[in-house]
């Protein structure tokens, strides 16, 4: 078993072909791939994520897509485990590991991590759960005891509240005080991390080819049986590409517009994500494209 494995993450915005790139580095380095995209980690949203086919994956395994039903409730926590276990999968099979994604606030989650939980007992997380069936009460105990941690979270939240319950029952400290005394570590540390430089131009010329390719391959289809079967509920259902179709579906806006409208909300998502990649890591790499297959592999 090798307990040393080799680790980097490659980051850009959306349609800047982050997904080509990892798997190309992938082939050199024998290495596993790990997604970082919001949407690529559930089922059945194949065509409005953009996900890569299996014929893409040219035979490298992908973790973190197809993981979950867009119903189920993803959070930075269950990332954090993905990647635990997958770094352990990797020491065992002797696979170097690629972050690869447009979600670069998870890459950010890992290298600042999350505070431990405290002791949770079954009694507590039993008592907790009883409580929960008065959601409202519990928001407003929670509220009393911790307002400023509770400001940005919604009433409906049950899982936050139910977390935020659970620290407060098992330490009798508000979770602001508890996050104060137990500061999150990192989970990882020291990584390479390659950022993709795109022009603005560039990339919007792609993102209008992504989208009228991802409309022409069934994309609202998809959303009509998205919708069918899962509601409009999820927060899954709130992403670009489905909220532009089903205002569509709707009848409030042509398919021209729903086109252009995609396309300019991705490009919008696009700008943000180079921002936030620009401004949140430190020591980055930031190359063209066609330069970073070189850069990343001589300094391996």
């Amino acid at each position: 078993m090798n307990s040393d494995i080799k680790q980097l993450a490659i980051i850009g915005p959306t349609a800047s072909g982050k997904s080509d790139l990892a798997i190309k580095i992938a082939k050199k380095i024998d290495a596993y791939i790990l997604s970082i995209d919001s949407l690529s980690i559930y089922k059945e949203i194949d065509i409005i994520s953009a996900k890569p086919l299996h014929v893409e994956m040219d035979n490298i395994k992908h973790f973190g897509i197809d993981m979950l039903n867009p119903d189920d409730y993803f959070s930075v926590e269950i990332f954090i485990n993905l990647y635990t276990q997958l770094v352990s999968t990797c020491r065992d099979e002797n696979k170097n590991l690629i972050i690869v994604g447009g979600t670069s606030f998870y890459l950010k989650s890992l290298m600042q991590g999350l505070s431990k939980l405290p002791d949770i007992t079954s009694e507590i997380s039993l008592h907790v759960e009883s409580k929960l069936n008065n959601l409202d009460e519990c928001y407003e105990l929670l509220t009393r005891v911790d307002p400023v941690y509770m400001k940005n979270i919604s009433p409906n939240d049950t899982y936050r509240i139910q977390k935020a319950l659970l620290i407060y029952e098992a330490s009798r400290m508000s979770p602001s005080k508890w996050f104060e005394l137990n500061p999150p570590e990192p989970v990882i540390e020291n990584i390479p991390i390659y950022n993709i430089d795109v022009g603005r131009d560039v990339l919007r010329e792609r993102i209008n080819k992504r989208t009228k390719k991802m409309i022409d391959s069934g994309a609202i289809n998809e959303v009509c049986s998205l919708e069918k079967k899962y509601s409009r509920l999820p927060n899954s259902m709130g992403a670009i590409g489905i909220v532009e179709i089903l205002e569509y579906l709707d009848g409030k806006v042509s398919k021209d517009s729903m086109i252009e409208n995609i396309s300019t909300n991705t490009a919008g998502l696009a700008k943000r994500q180079q921002t936030f990649n620009r401004t949140q890591f430190k020591d980055i790499t930031t190359a063209p494209l066609d330069e970073l297959e070189e850069i990343i592999t001589s300094s391996l």
